[in-house]
């Protein structure tokens, strides 16, 4: 059987057309997230009360109460030079994120947003996300097209693959948007990581649409490589926070010490309107906690497809090996986060490299080390 006669090539250069389509609507959009960071920083950075006026102005502590005997309180300054007290609730009503360390309770306040208090920047941030849709739309019939062009599933090589992680994260980020959730500060850096991700698998990763070698016509690619693309992408998503938790802690320390000056001190505006340091602790340990099982599931359904395929579950192929390693270094991340001398910066570190590692594992593994994995090409 000639597999090249199996090959719709109408549908596949539909979709070669559709991906350079989303893709120009992305690089819009990522232009309208960086006018509504730039109207923001005209504008006043936004505060929702007197009280969060006072939270942003200076940390606030107070005594942990007892456990199940009294309300946490915070006494915070007021723009007026009084003082008031608010409780847990109310602090989360406000924005603020609470944070409980030994017998200390910090609250710290969430910015406004990209836009601040920007008109302007408000308009151009719902321009962008409304382009980010017509680009997702574009994105996933550029996917479809390309399996139904085979009659397989869209993920058989590195190109594939690159196209459907790269949907992944604007799917997520449309997704935790339509959930009503304050994210649209994600919006430029998964832009950015799109078009780059779009950018590298049409110039150095494309391969025509083919069909697969028999190895790989098994259920499990849907099972095994699906769920390494949700993975991939939430281990970005997780990988954007903990990279912006180090720059909004790094500014905090700066700030508290006095230091307005400097790479970090200079773009204050920036900085205000980002979600407290807390926040983004906060969000990058819950994904990875989420993701990890995942993760692990999908290094499990690999050795049971390699066992279909090769008749081994475990070989050491460098694919397999370096999987392991970032399930390694992740899980000694999440156990960093239990034990109490491993919190803030110093599990951040090992998230970042554990994130090395799975980035390693997908670009470096793929393309420049040979093994198994390699005769599905890029």
């Amino acid at each position: 059987m000639n597999l090249a006669s199996s090959v719709d090539p109408h549908l596949a250069d539909l979709s070669n057309k559709l991906i350079y389509s989303a893709m120009a609507v992305y690089v819009i959009a990522m232009f309208a997230h960086i006018f509504e960071w730039t109207f923001g920083s005209k504008g006043a950075v936004a505060v929702r009360s007197v009280e969060q006026a006072g939270l942003a102005a200076a940390v606030a502590a107070a005594q942990a109460p007892a456990k199940g005997t009294k309300k946490v309180t915070v006494t915070v300054a007021s723009a007026d030079g009084g003082t008031t007290t608010l409780t847990r609730t109310a602090l989360a009503d406000a924005g603020a994120t609470v944070v409980t360390s030994g017998r200390d309770t910090v609250a710290e306040v969430d910015g406004p947003g990209a836009a601040g208090s920007s008109e302007k920047g408000d308009l151009a941030g719902r321009i962008a996300v409304s382009l980010a849709a017509l680009g997702a739309v574009l994105h996933a019939g550029a996917v479809l097209t390309r399996g139904l062009s085979v009659m397989r599933w869209p993920w058989g090589n590195m190109y594939e693959f690159s196209c459907a992680f790269a949907l992944a994260m604007v799917v997520a980020y449309l997704g935790l948007l339509a959930a009503k959730k304050p994210v649209r500060w994600l919006g430029l850096p998964v832009l950015v990581a799109v078009i780059l991700t779009l950018g590298l698998a049409v110039t150095v990763l494309y391969t025509e649409s083919e069909q697969l070698v028999p190895a790989l016509h098994s259920y499990w690619l849907a099972i095994h490589v699906s769920t390494a693309i949700f993975c991939g992408g939430a281990f970005y998503a997780a990988f954007i926070a903990t990279v912006l938790y180090l720059g909004k802690d790094t500014y905090d320390r700066r700030i508290a010490a006095g230091r307005t000056t400097g790479p970090l001190g200079t773009p204050a505006s920036v900085w205000q309107r980002l979600p407290a340091a807390a926040t983004f602790d906060k969000l990058s340990y819950r994904i990875n906690a989420i993701v990890f099982p995942l993760w692990t599931f999908t290094i499990v359904a690999g050795a049971i497809w390699a066992e279909a395929a090769w008749g081994k579950y475990w070989e050491w192929d460098p694919k397999e090996t370096w999987s392991f390693i970032t399930w390694v270094f992740y899980a000694c991340y999440l156990h960093a986060r239990a034990t109490a001398g491993w919190k803030g910066r110093k599990a951040a570190y090992l998230a970042l490299l554990a994130f090395s590692c799975w980035l390693f594992n997908y670009y470096g593994v793929n393309i420049f080390v040979t093994g198994k994995h390699s005769y599905a090409g890029v």
